[in-house]
């Protein structure tokens, strides 16, 4: 008989699908506890919450020890670099699924030819590191509502100048993956978030949900079940409402069982990666087994 391995990850992925099943067993939910055993979720942390002392041989190390599958890396300007820095990850037996633009510094929206061009040089240095890294998403925040740009122009101005990178997307096989944040840009309205989306008419656009970031808004399951298929990346933070406070996630207001459901329903099994302040090895452990339970929809 052949013997079989199981590391802790799989033993708790096990366990804790395990102990859903059994807790749901003769009701509506009973598909759900079977598909998320069947699908799980990847998970991935930012190469910024590990320790800055260690070197990134061992920052990748270390993410795999703790039960990490994927890192989520920064632009570089020297690819030969970022090429190594994504072959170090791979001897770690993990990789570098995205790279952090950003872009609230020249955002697509502002009536300036030259922080367009800042913005247009930048994301397609990112769209370079990515390929580099044979990561598969760069993640964009498109614009900045403000008395520089209504949402309007916002919408109108960044729809002009993103297909400009959409040539460069599609040879280099990278998805840009546009977030929702406390922009000012259609964060009560997950609908219309869906529609500018869609406008790009390609397939190398798509979202980088944030969980947290909707909740001062609406419910993020509500954003799962509108987005759908759009949401290529998927970024995990916790929130409390009542004063607006940031917290490690499963301590705020998301109703993580909901999420982890609706995640389900869309067919969502790609990686989620927290957005939090880092840590040691034992934070580190601490965060990835608070994933599993969000993955086990706990």
């Amino acid at each position: 008989m052949k013997h079989i391995s199981m590391d802790r990850r799989d033993f708790l992925k096990a366990t804790a699908a395990a102990t859903l099943a059994a807790g749901v067993a003769g009701s509506p939910r009973t598909g759900w506890a079977a598909e998320l055993a069947a699908a799980p979720l990847k998970k991935g942390l930012q190469l910024g919450m590990l320790p800055e002392k260690l070197s990134d041989a061992d920052k990748f190390k270390l993410a795999k020890a703790c039960g990490y599958e994927g890192i989520e890396a920064s632009p570089m300007e020297d690819l030969d670099a970022a090429k190594k820095m994504g072959e170090a990850a791979r001897a770690a037996g993990i990789r570098i699924h995205s790279v952090l633009y950003g872009g609230w510094k020249a955002p697509f929206s502002d009536p300036d030819p030259a922080v367009i061009e800042k913005g247009l040089k930048g994301m397609e240095n990112a769209l370079r590191t990515a390929h580099a890294m044979q990561a598969d998403a760069v993640l964009l925040v498109p614009v900045v509502v403000n008395d520089k740009a209504t949402t309007t122009q916002a919408f109108e101005r960044s729809h002009q100048h993103i297909p400009k990178l959409l040539p460069l997307a599609e040879e280099l096989k990278v998805v840009i993956a546009i977030e929702e944040v406390w922009n000012g840009f259609l964060l009560d309205n997950p609908r219309e978030f869906a529609r500018y989306v869609d406008e790009f008419k390609s397939p190398w656009v798509g979202a980088y949900f944030d969980v947290g970031n909707v909740l001062k808004y609406g419910p993020p399951e509500e954003w799962i079940r509108v987005l759908g298929k759009r949401i290529v990346k998927v970024h995990l933070k916790d929130f409390i409402k009542q004063g607006e406070k940031w917290v490690n996630l499963r301590e705020g207001n998301v109703n993580w069982p909901e999420v982890r459901k609706a995640f389900s329903e869309v067919g969502y099994t790609g990686f989620v990666t927290p957005e939090l302040s880092g840590g040691d090895e034992k934070y580190l452990r601490d965060l990835s087994q608070r994933i599993d339970l969000i993955e086990a929809g706990k």
